[in-house]
């Protein structure tokens, strides 16, 4: 079982003086120079006065049947029902905020590939290749090289950008809804050469050159060899395939690697740009008592010890695990999905229809583990080995080393966004990340959005998000 070796980090500590900051109250953080711009948190009555409520309205009853979208689903937030009830407690498809939406989606994970399932379903061209990387995980890539309707298909004059996704999903995330609501069809629309990833573990990428997904070694990876491996080798694939440095854009742990990657000076020479979506990095401020709860109490070291190393979201080893923090009575477990990452303003019942058909899928007990040691320390550190003995061996030193966030070059031109409401990119964690990243940074060359109202999710699949992020987003890449 892995135990610190050191004390908590003093990053943790630094925290304390954003963690009160107003929200809008940027000066302090030596970016009111940058473009930076706060989306008034006044709901959905709101933006529906300022055209931003774009979803089509249709009964319930049409729910979850075809590519119409329909009304925007509310938290609920009842703790009326007892959670372990009928035994549904720990299901992530039943016992999320929409539970009772969710029963009329499909009952299984959707057979057919992003490709099929999704980008030809709309007309849109879709290519799939595989990436092998050096340590010989064996990844699909996809590419929307244009949109449906272009008459000019050649990729010529069409800039690269790669879409990276976030923890225990998959590439498909990025194109849940129509073409104007998701933004891998968004990007395809306005000019772009859309590659999206898919990291080793999940559904599309679990082969490998030697190792089955039953050995144990398969699965003996973090976030660290996510950035070390599977991030440059489909950068570099890409920017082969292009001839052109391609614009980055990640969704949370998408933006941990980069971020890792950046920090140590890699991939500058491939990369044009960075979107990062909700950015984690320092997480011992997480909102998430979940999480918190997990971490403190080395749940998924616990978890690894007993002999697993697959964490498979929906299977027994979930629930297991999950039923050891359950019972604390300030954690919801009736509604997981805010529970791990906050309430979601601004999703729509059919794109998280296709959210369930996708996810969520799994990763390895020692990503958890890693993500559980950023918890518990503050810093944003090398996997933990849990002696110094273990460390020596792989680092040459009794702790991990630190990914030094600070070092990033300040002429890459960054575009960052975060919610008011995100329990993962929370918001003294995300102000101390922008500290960090600003110390040295060109004002002209950082953006920062901030909706008080957006959760994790909603920055890939709000009814709204194309108007409040995406649209920003390709005017940052035209400026770039």
């Amino acid at each position: 079982m892995w135990r610190p070796t050191h004390p908590a980090s003093t990053a943790a500590r630094d925290l304390d003086q954003d963690a009160h900051r107003p929200e809008g109250d940027l000066d302090q953080l030596g970016i009111g120079s940058m473009r930076h711009r706060v989306v008034p948190p006044i709901g959905v009555d709101g933006w529906k006065a300022q055209g931003l409520f774009i979803s089509e309205q249709v009964t319930d009853e049409e729910v979850c049947t075809g590519p119409t979208l329909s009304q925007p689903v509310r938290k609920n937030g009842s703790r009326d029902v007892d959670p372990f009830e009928y035994g549904e407690a720990l299901s992530w498809r039943n016992q999320s905020y929409m539970n009772d939406i969710a029963d009329r989606c499909a009952p299984s994970p959707h057979p057919l590939s992003m490709c099929q399932s999704r980008a030809a379903a709309f007309g849109y061209p879709c290519e799939e290749y595989k990436v092998t990387t050096e340590d010989g995980y064996i990844l699909s890539l996809k590419r929307i090289p244009h949109g449906p309707h272009d008459s000019n298909t050649s990729t010529e004059m069409r800039p690269p950008v790669l879409l990276f996704h976030g923890l225990m999903v998959d590439g498909a995330t990025w194109v849940m809804s129509t073409p104007k609501q998701s933004l891998g069809f968004i990007l395809a629309d306005n000019g772009f050469d859309v590659w999206i990833a898919n990291s080793r573990g999940t559904n599309s990428s679990r082969n490998h050159t030697s190792l089955s997904t039953k050995d144990p070694a398969y699965w003996e990876w973090s976030w660290d060899e996510l950035a070390s491996y599977d991030l440059p080798a489909v950068l570099q694939f890409a920017y082969d395939h292009t001839g052109e440095k391609i614009h980055y854009i990640g969704h949370s742990l998408g933006t941990l690697m980069i971020l890792a990657a950046f920090s140590e000076h890699k991939l500058l020479d491939v990369v044009r740009s960075a979107v990062l979506l909700c950015p984690i990095a320092y997480l011992s401020r997480t909102k998430s008592k979940l999480l918190k709860l997990a971490a403190h109490i080395f749940l998924a070291e616990t978890v690894h010890w007993l002999g697993f190393h697959e964490f498979n979201p929906v299977g027994p080893v979930a629930h297991e695990v999950l039923s050891q923090i359950c019972g604390d009575p300030e954690i919801n477990c009736y509604d997981l999905f805010s529970a791990v990452a906050g309430p979601d303003c601004c999703l729509n019942t059919s794109t998280f229809c296709a959210f369930l058909e996708h996810a969520p899928q799994s990763t390895s007990v020692r990503n958890l583990v890693h993500l559980s040691q950023l918890v518990r320390n503050g810093g944003v550190s090398r996997f933990d080995y849990g002696n110094a003995k273990d460390n020596m061996k792989h680092y040459n030193q009794p702790r991990p080393p630190p990914y030094n966030l600070s070092s990033i070059p300040n002429h890459v031109p960054i575009f960052l966004t975060h919610g008011g409401e995100d329990y993962l990119g929370d918001v003294p964690d995300t102000r101390h990340l922008l500290r960090t990243l600003v110390k040295k940074h060109n004002s002209d060359s950082i953006e920062v959005i901030y909706v008080p109202d957006y959760a994790h999710a909603d920055f890939i699949m709000a009814y709204n998000a194309p108007e409040l992020i995406y649209g920003p987003m390709v005017d940052f890449f035209k400026r770039h």
